[in-house]
Order: structure tokens, then C-alpha cells, then sequence
């Protein structure tokens, strides 16, 4: 039987859930809208405080402790199961099903995080041992380790109630590494926030955690938020929306007085480039497919592949009608908030309004709904047009065809950064892959063959993030067990006796 759950609507700080003397109203798909706190700078400055004094004791707590704790929290996030889909279906018209395996991705990484500390291999340990009898000066004992930065403030994300929010993977690295966290919740899923706050907050009494490790503020403002990155005690920041909302933040962290690193995911189209030999082979098949992926999720994910460069000619016509075909039978179906359906109508107005574009399916729908779109250049058009290369975040896609190898290059070359790029491709295709992958490779973070880039595994090996604007730093993952890299500094101990140094030195 299903859980319905009741959102109280308060913020949790240090341990506590407090109330606010203003509230906003949520706005589900379906079911009545919740009152919820408006948090604010006092409320920030709270939980940062909270943070800090949670960081006395948590940043230099046992790896197993830490672990045992990232386990609690899975724990209690699966015995809330069912009442976390039925708020989360609510709130965001997100399918049960997609809920349910969020939810197993979210618990999964919390444990993936607790083995990878349990082993220590992230620690990086380095020693040169002391020669005293050097000449003609004696070296003295050098370790170095990682250590914890300090609280970590994160921001959920619309598109990922569960794996990119409360207690997703930005939150399980900064936890993992020993750093407190202060999550501003998003206010497209408020009362998911707090559900999955309340199992952390159970996890943490049950572990023995410093109540200040963890506090959700709740707002639907950019107040919290510009609080937030402004906090002295904050060390760094982990973002995942949009070009506009976290470059502004990003300018922010860099302008205090104290600059910190803002870990931010902003846009990315992610191409598809459909190699000659296969597009001959394959048109039709590689469309269709191409089609589902775009479609996926109503084209609400990072990594939504919405530019494909592909060879003029029959097959690019191929290609062109299967996806058409594919695209005008998805019903409208709801987006994650009124706003995200507005932007995206815009954005699709704003593409269709060009004399740079052929139109072959506008996306009309109203109110949250979308419906995809899809439109077809040349080579040369796109390449001229560069603002037809930055994201519309929906199910919107643009066919880009090439005159000749080289002119699909030179494409990818005037291509801005991105999270993943994709080569579809036959084994006859591998001289043009052989030029196309040294520059792909320095515009994304992940380079696919022959699938597409929607669904992103939760591994040691995973890289998700790449070159500006796909990211704010195109040296850093936020999702993989390298995540826990960003919320991490190496120190070196110099000359110090065993009897002072701690088991991760000593190790």
C-alpha cells in the first residue's frame, strides 16, 4: 500500500526542525501545495554555525565511523520508500518507476562512498622517509594525506529530487570526506527535501553524529542561496542547474574575501556525431534511438543529446524522418516546474524564430506540459550561429549536417565545452574517429561510442563534468568515487613523531 506523506514544512537545523515567520507555497502536479519555510541569512548563518562546530569533531572522525554513518543514512532513506516515491510523484510528475531507481542510485552511492573511505586508498599517502645522514643537509620525515576542507554547502537540483539533492552525490563525497553540509533544498521538490532530511537526521542520532553535520534550509528565493555562498565558514560549493543561476554564484564565491571553489554543472547539448559508414548502415535505427534518448525524462536531464552532426544526404534524410516519426508519437507530458516548461517554450520560440533553422516538428504544448522539437541545419549555418549550440534544457533537438569530413571537424572544433560527446560509428569509420577524438576529448568530460550519453554510472571510472560551460571545473567529477576529490586538501607533516600522528597517517 502506498505512503502518503505530509510535509511540516520547516527547515532542519543543527538537529532541530524550525519553523519561519514567512512561508511559499510548493506547486505539485498533482495533489495540494505545502506551506513551507522561507529560509533566509539567519537561518544560513545557523546552520553554517552549527557546521562549523560540527567540522571540531567530524573532520577528524574514523573513516569507519563515517562510513557506518553514509550506511545509516541509505538505511533510512529505504525505510521510507514508499512514502518518498508518493511525494516525490507529486511534486515533480516524475514516474514512480524513474522515483524508484533514483532512489536505489542515492542509497547505492552512499554505500559506494562508505566502501571507498573504508579502503583509504583515496587518502593518497605519501611518505619520504627522513635521511639523517644526507649531505650536506639532512632531509627530514615528510607524509602528506587529504584532509577534509571544511562545511560544504550544497544546492539541490530540479532535475534529480533524490540523486543530485538532499542527500545525493554531492552531499555523500562531502559527508564521505569529513566535511559538514548545508544543503539549500530546491524549491521544485520542497517536501522531498525534507523527507530524505528526516532519514539523515535519523541516521545521525543513531550513529552519534554532532547534530550540526547536516541541515536543510528550505526557500524559493535567491536569498538563501547568495547567503549561502557568501558564508565565511564555507569552503566550497557543489551546484547542479543552470548556466545563468550558477555562474552568478560562481562569480560570487570568487569575489569574497576569501575565494572558495565553486563545483558547479551549468549546460551542455552533448553531440552526437553519426560517422559516415554509419550513418549509411544504420540512419534510420541510430534516429529512433536518438529520439528515446532525447525524449527521456522529457529531455530533463544533463546529459540530453540535443545536437547530432551527421553527413548530408539520403541518410541524413533517413535519419531526419525516424526521428520525427519517434518524436511525434511522445505525448505532452509534464515538466518539473512551470518555470522550466516556460523556459523551454521559450527556448524552442527563440530556435524556431531563426532563419538559421528548418523547423521539421515544433513542440506546442501549455501550462507545465512540453512536447518535443525538432529542427535541421547545415554545417556551415551552425557554425555561425553559435547560440544555436547552447542548451534548451526539454526535449529539443537539432540535426546538423556536414558537407564533408572536414567540415564536421571543424564543427566540433568551434563546439563550446561539454559534459559528454558521442561518436556513432562503424569499424569503417575509424580514420575520422582517429581526428575527431583528440578534439572531443578537449571539449567534453566523457566520450561515448555507439550509445548515448543519458544515464550516467555510478562508478570509480565515471567522469561527469567537463569544460566551461559544462562546468566550472573541468578537472573534477560530480558523480563517481573521484567526487570526493573536490571537498578534500593535501597536508604534509613534517618531522613529526609517530605518537602525534593519526591512524590515516600512520597507515
Amino acid at each position: 500500500m502506498t505512503e502518503t506523506y505530509q510535509p511540516h514544512g520547516r527547515h532542519l537545523i543543527a538537529g532541530e526542525w524550525v519553523d519561519g515567520t514567512e512561508t511559499f507555497l510548493s506547486d505539485p502536479v498533482s495533489g495540494e501545495a505545502s506551506a513551507f519555510a522561507v529560509g533566509g541569512a539567519a537561518e544560513i548563518d545557523r546552520a553554517c554555525q552549527a557546521a562549523e562546530a560540527a567540522f571540531a569533531s567530524y573532520g577528524w572522525s574514523r573513516r569507519d565511523e563515517r562510513a557506518a554513518f553514509l550506511e545509516a543514512i541509505a538505511d533510512a532513506i529505504e525505510a521510507r520508500g514508499p512514502a518518498i516515491t508518493d511525494i516525490g510523484t507529486r511534486e515533480t510528475g516524475l514516474p514512480a518507476a524513474r522515483l524508484e531507481g533514483e532512489r536505489g542510485r542515492t542509497t547505492g552511492q552512499l554505500r559506494l562512498f562508505a566502501s571507498h573511505i573504508r579502503d583509504g586508498a583515496y587518502l593518497d599517502r605519501r611518505r619520504d622517509a627522513a635521511l639523517p645522514d644526507r649531505k650536506p643537509a639532512p632531509r627530514p620525515d615528510i607524509r602528506l594525506v587529504q584532509r577534509p576542507i571544511g562545511p560544504v554547502g550544497v544546492f539541490g537540483a530540479s532535475n534529480f529530487p533524490l540523486a543530485f539533492s538532499t542527500a545525493g552525490g554531492d552531499t555523500a563525497s562531502a559527508l564521505a570526506a569529513g566535511c559538514p553540509v548545508v544543503v539549500k533544498g530546491h524549491p521544485a521538490h520542497p517536501g522531498t527535501a525534507e523527507i530524505v532530511a528526516e532519514a539523515i537526521l535519523e541516521a545521525i542520532k543513531a550513529t552519534g553524529q554532532h547534530a550540526g553535520v547536516f541541515s536543510l534550509i528550505q526557500s524559493n528565493t535567491n536569498a538563501a542561496g547568495e547567503a549561502l555562498v557568501k558564508h565565511p565558514l564555507i569552503k566550497a560549493i557543489g551546484f547542479t542547474g543552470s548556466l545563468r543561476g550558477g555562474r552568478a554564484l560562481f562569480d560570487i564565491a570568487v569575489a569574497r574575501e576569501e575565494p572558495i571553489p565553486f563545483y558547479g554543472e551549468l549546460g551542455s547539448v552533448n553531440p552526437v556525431f553519426v560517422l559516415p559508414r554509419a550513418a549509411d548502415a544504420r540512419a534510420a535505427g541510430i534516429g529512433r534511438d536518438w529520439a528515446g534518448s532525447l525524449t527521456m525524462g522529457v529531455g530533463q536531464f544533463c546529459t540530453n543529446p540535443g545536437v547530432v552532426v551527421m553527413p548530408a544526404g539520403a541518410a541524413a534524410e533517413r535519419f531526419e524522418t525516424a526521428a520525427r516519426e519517434a518524436l511525434s508519437a511522445a505525448g505532452p507530458q509534464p515538466m518539473l516546474t512551470r518555470g522550466i516548461a516556460g523556459a523551454y517554450r521559450d527556448g524552442v520560440a527563440r530556435v524556431a524564430a531563426s532563419n538559421a533553422v528548418r523547423t521539421v516538428l515544433s513542440g506546442n504544448a501549455e501550462g507545465r506540459e512540453a512536447m518535443p522539437a525538432l529542427f535541421a541545419t547545415d554545417g556551415e549555418t551552425f557554425a555561425s550561429n553559435l547560440e544555436l549550440g547552447e542548451e534548451v534544457f526539454g526535449p529539443m533537438g537539432i540535426i546538423v549536417t556536414a558537407r564533408s569530413d572536414d567540415e564536421m571537424v571543424a564543427i566540433a572544433t568551434r563546439m563550446h565545452g561539454q559534459l559528454t560527446a558521442t561518436l556513432q560509428m562503424d569499424p569503417d569509420d575509424a580514420d575520422l574517429a582517429r581526428r575527431l577524438m583528440p578534439v572531443l576529448e578537449r571539449k567534453a568530460g566523457r566520450l561515448l561510442a555507439n550509445g548515448f550519453p543519458t544515464g550516467v554510472e555510478v562508478v570509480d571510472a565515471m567522469m561527469h563534468g567537463g569544460p566551461y560551460p559544462a562546468s566550472t571545473s573541468a578537472a573534477s567529477t560530480s558523480v563517481g568515487t573521484m567526487a570526493i576529490r573536490r571537498f578534500l586538501r593535501p597536508v604534509a607533516f613534517q618531522g613529526f613523531a609517530d605518537a602525534l600522528l593519526d591512524d590515516d597517517l600512520l597507515a
